[in-house]
């Protein structure tokens, strides 16, 4: 982000000296062309160098988890509040 900041602040600076010297525009001679193409170059190889300084996203490596072996089993337990037998499923890892 330092980077982006930076080269935005470097443009700007230099577009500013540029138009406080710059002289003022005529159309003679077709000249103003040139003007028009300078600036898009210009332009190009900026946003060039900005998209540039981004790193391009990279996905992660797939990750493989070995689970164990489990089953679902029924259990048997003693329910002392209602003082009866109860069965619940639980998950049996070997």
């Amino acid at each position: 982000m330092k980077k982006t900041v930076t080269v935005l602040i470097a443009a700007a600076t230099i577009a500013g000296s540029l138009v406080a010297v710059a002289p003022a525009a005529k159309a003679d001679g077709g000249r103003i062309a040139a003007g028009v193409a300078g600036g898009l170059i210009g332009g190009a190889l900026l946003g060039g160098a900005i998209a540039a300084s981004r790193p391009a996203y990279a996905a992660p490596a797939p990750v493989y988890v070995e689970e164990p072996d489990c089953r679902w089993a029924r259990e048997r337990f003693w329910d002392d509040y209602a003082g009866v037998w109860r069965s619940r499923r639980v998950r049996v890892c070997d």
